[in-house]
């Protein structure tokens, strides 16, 4: 038997909160996804102005960082020719993402979730990203 450790909502909220609130700062409106440490949805904002096709793109970042237990962009940098995993974006249905945005959460050294975000650049999303798990540390 297992015992696992994961986001509940109250902590979802924070990484957005963070997240969000560091996307302002940077007047780029998102949209933020918070997974659970199997990739499952917690919690997600599109941010007035967020892109709508950016929203299963925010989701899919975060199930993938979860799932996955890697960052978006390092798959980004292992799919691309030549490489081992090219061709590692079209697996689970195209859900599994290679650009950058989705960075796992992990907490006293365990992954407890996945947060992905798109709507900016790929590097405005993993400063988003990066920017929520910050506050979230912070708030602990």
């Amino acid at each position: 038997m297992m015992t696992v450790t994961r986001l509940d909502v109250a902590d979802a909220r924070l990484l957005i909160e963070g997240a969000a609130a560091h996307a302002a700062g940077i007047g780029v409106p998102m949209c933020i996804a918070v997974t659970d440490e199997s990739g499952n949805l917690v919690a997600f904002e599109r941010m007035d102005g967020g892109k709508v096709t950016s929203i299963t793109i925010a989701i899919d970042k975060a199930f993938t960082a979860a799932a996955a237990r890697k960052a978006t962009h390092e798959y980004g940098e292992a799919s691309q020719p030549g490489a081992s995993a090219y061709g590692i974006a079209s697996a689970i249905g195209g859900r599994l993402m290679v650009v950058a945005g989705g960075l796992p959460v992990t907490v006293d050294g365990a992954l407890v979730g996945g947060i992905g975000v798109s709507s900016g650049t790929p590097a405005q999303d993993r400063e988003v990203a990066q920017a929520g798990i910050d506050f979230l540390l912070e708030c602990r």
